[in-house]
């Protein structure tokens, strides 16, 4: 039932090109049944031979029928294999287009915490896999079955006896298959997940190779790699060794028909009850049941792959999406009010429980709170990472889902300690902000996030290359950049997740004040670990187990919120041992 649903949703995804596949399907049966002629034009050769035929035209002619028929044969299976690629290839471009156009309706969280070494897995290797299927299970299987179907008829209407007795072995070798078969579909789905561990190993060591050779991690880090490849080649031959013997059982078993044919036929035979033609003629056809079964069972293991396939597809293609207006819709202002906001990233699993806040326009807020409290989460539920479903977001008194998703992308910018730089220049990662900006702009919004120096220093400029993630740079370069991708944007909402979390003194001072350019005459969002870098807000958030614990400004906080007030005397005691 599941490997029905399955094809059937793998068919769907063919759509566009049923046509073609079909006529692939009709032209390799068709040549199946051109590749019958050879041993029908044995089995009349042979009998000729037995009757004492000597007429050379008699088997020139059934020699030029075998030829004749093993040629089209050849021909239509060419055919139907060019058709089914063709129709295959085109299929899976359209379900990868399909894939990059549904991810931007995605929520960008739940993109986001989709891991690059899954993400590759689907887009490519999962994609990839559904080729077998579509190209070769289609024309290759149905027509391996029909031709045994043809034989099986046309020995049917020569002896029923022998029609029933040369499929005996086949039942007899799937009994083997069967024991390989019944839990496939899971080993499968296993094999899957344990090379998604295995990818996301493999980018996570090459990613973090820099700190991992800085700490002398290497041991440890490439343990944990290692393990990963291991364990995977390990499950892959532990399953293929379990295969191993059943399989090669049914394949020795399933060839052999003449085990019953010879001496049931030949009883037959000396009784009278079956002529030596008829006899002569089942004996070469029986021979043309097996190789094509055989040939239909290599696909059997793609029946089985084929849920785990469609379901890791399906796990995008059918993914949640955000459902927003798509009329553009005025901005009176950049107030933001979040009106009793529930929410949770899985179903049943709230992270915030009846958040209500107001941030006005124009003003400075932070959001402060123990690690874990539902900071970062409120803040991205702002900036349309995900939609809400209990309670409502506003900007300017718009809800954000009558908002399209791009006008708040282009309303809004976020920056964080760890913002993503391109494997490009130095000039296209700051244009990123603003792609119609010209070479002027992008490096006067360099100057004010205080880049410009270093950046004229490079060898390059801002022609630099910095690497994939920015590798090439320094952790305050790379987030200097970014400050001035963001300031290049002028997007009049902006929210700061840790900006200077893990930057160096020296770079902390630049950075700062790069921050206080970018957010001048903005409406701000501050989400601070660092306390004394926001005690001039004009409204602090205190977030507690999902909820908002407290607000008001830091000398009221000091006053009324005792989470607030230990939070602000354990922060100082840091600043003071850090002078000490």
């Amino acid at each position: 039932m599941e490997t029905k649903r399955s094809m059937a949703r793998l068919w769907e995804l063919a759509e566009s090109e049923h046509g073609r596949l079909i006529r692939s399907v009709l032209s390799a049966v068709f040549g199946v049944i051109c590749g019958m002629l050879p041993y029908f034009a044995a089995a009349r050769m042979i009998s000729g031979l037995f009757s004492g035929n000597r007429q050379i035209q008699f088997y020139a002619a059934w020699c030029l029928l075998a030829f004749a028929g093993y040629t089209a044969r050849a021909v239509f299976y060419a055919l139907a294999l060019s058709m089914s690629h063709n129709g295959t290839f085109s299929v899976l471009k359209h379900i990868r287009e399909q894939i990059l156009k549904k991810l931007p309706n995605m929520p960008l969280g739940t993109v986001m915490d989709i891991s690059s070494g899954k993400m590759k897995q689907i887009i490519v290797d999962q994609v990839e896999s559904m080729e077998r299927p579509l190209a070769h299970l289609l024309p290759e299987m149905t027509s391996n079955l029909m031709g045994p179907v043809f034989i099986l008829i046309y020995l049917l209407i020569l002896d029923w006896r022998m029609a029933l007795l040369s499929l005996v072995s086949i039942p007899a070798g799937m009994i083997f298959m069967g024991t390989v078969m019944k839990d496939y579909g899971e080993k499968y789905e296993g094999a899957v997940k344990t090379s998604q561990r295995m990818n996301a190993a493999i980018v996570e060591y090459i990613g973090g190779i820099e700190v991992i050779k800085a700490f002398n991690q290497g041991r440890n880090s490439y343990g944990r790699y290692a393990d990963s490849i291991l364990a995977n080649a390990s499950y892959y031959y532990n399953w293929m060794k379990s295969c191993q013997l059943p399989m090669s059982i049914a394949k020795a078993v399933l060839p052999t028909t003449l085990i019953t044919i010879l001496p049931a036929g030949w009883a037959w035979y000396v009784t009278g009850s079956l002529s030596a033609e008829t006899f002569l003629t089942v004996i070469i056809l029986s021979l043309g049941v097996a190789g094509p079964l055989i040939a239909a069972m290599n696909f059997i293991d793609d029946l089985a792959k084929a849920g785990t396939i469609v379901d890791s597809v399906d796990s995008i293609l059918k993914g949640e999406e955000q459902i927003h207006k798509d009329q553009p819709v005025p901005w009176p202002d950049s107030d933001i009010c979040a009106d009793h906001v529930s929410f949770g990233y899985h179903e049943g699993e709230e992270v915030l429980h009846d958040v209500s806040l107001r941030i006005a326009a124009g003003q400075l807020t932070a959001f402060v709170g123990p690690s874990g409290s539902g900071k970062s989460t409120i803040a991205k539920l702002i900036g349309g990472f995900w939609d809400v479903k209990k309670g409502k977001i506003s900007i300017g008194g718009v809800s954000l889902q009558d908002i399209p998703l791009s006008e708040i992308y282009d309303h809004i910018a976020f920056v964080s300690q760890d913002n993503y730089l391109f494997d490009e220049t130095i000039r296209d990662n700051i244009r990123m902000g603003k792609m119609s900006a010209s070479d002027q702009e992008v490096e006067e919004a360099a100057k004010a996030a205080g880049c410009d120096e270093f950046i004229r220093s490079l060898e390059q400029g801002y022609d630099t290359k910095v690497g994939e993630g920015g590798a090439h740079l320094s952790g305050g370069e790379r987030q200097r950049i970014s400050i001035a991708r963001a300031m290049l944007k002028d997007a009049p909402v902006v929210i700061l997740d840790e900006a200077t979390a893990y930057i160096d003194p020296e770079n902390e001072a630049v950075i700062q004040n790069a921050v206080a350019r970018l957010v001048e005459g903005k409406t701000v969002i501050v989400i601070a670990h660092r306390l004394s870098t926001i005690t001039d807000a004009d409204r602090i958030y205190v977030i507690r187990h999902g909820r908002v614990d407290a607000c008001g400004t830091h000398e009221q906080l000091l006053k009324e919120s005792s989470l607030y007030e230990s939070m602000w005397k354990a922060h100082i005691g840091v600043k003071e041992g850090e002078k000490l």
